[in-house]
């Protein structure tokens, strides 16, 4: 695929609590940035995720995990601005302070075909596209039925080729790698003393063990 049109770089924006970070962020979030030829992905830690359980590892050692995952990895920044916002950390105010500090950037906001699936029940879902692109990941060969209430909205929005210079706006639906790879397993895993290797970055493993995060309910 060509680099986008429009004159000022596009850039990916991928949020969670990062509770640890894991190969099933990174991966997906890599290949997207290179289907779509991406200048730079941000990471976006949340401070109070609206939609699950409250992050176990404080803001610094979520952000701190991040800082080392991404190291070396050119594009890949590690934005913090949800960590110092009050409040829930809603997706909608997260891209209005984005757009405002990349005005004509096209902004690409990356969600899974999970959480898509729900996109309705999020705060002022309807005024996300006003402000970014969806770039929905899918599973290969992952069925893209849709509930009735998005159906409509979703095929009316879906992007092509010329949509490629338009700031926001548009749905992607790009085939993504997906591991089964979840944050709760990866804790169950230092909680009951097992590896996490190939799971996620060793020196985030590292880091983990040296904090002593995540530990077991008996050595608590």
């Amino acid at each position: 695929m060509d680099r986008f049109d429009a004159k000022s770089p596009a850039i990916g924006v991928l949020g969670g609590t990062f509770d640890p970070v894991h190969f099933g962020h990174l991966r997906p979030a890599l290949e997207v940035m290179q289907q779509l030829n991406l200048e730079q992905m941000r990471l976006i830690p949340s401070s109070i995720p609206p939609h699950r359980q409250q992050p176990i590892a404080s803001a610094k050692q979520r952000h701190q995990m991040l800082e080392l995952a991404i190291k070396g990895l050119q594009g890949f920044v590690v934005d913090d601005r949800e960590l110092h916002r009050s409040g829930p950390s809603y997706s909608v105010d997260t891209l209005r302070s984005l757009r405002e500090q990349f005005p004509d950037n096209p902004l690409f906001f990356l969600v899974g075909s999970d959480a898509f699936q729900s996109i309705h029940s999020w705060s002022r879902w309807t005024e996300l596209l006003t402000l970014a692109h969806l770039v929905v990941m899918q599973r290969p060969q992952q069925p893209g039925r849709l509930p009735d209430e998005l159906d409509s909205w979703y095929h009316t929005h879906l992007a092509n080729a010329a949509d490629r210079s338009r700031a926001a706006g548009k749905i992607w639906p790009l085939t993504v790698t997906q591991m089964a790879v979840s944050a709760t397993q990866i804790r169950r895993c230092f909680a009951e003393q097992r590896s996490a290797r190939f799971l996620m970055p060793e020196v985030v493993i590292s880091l983990i063990e040296q904090l002593g995060l995540y530990p077991s309910e008996s050595s608590v």
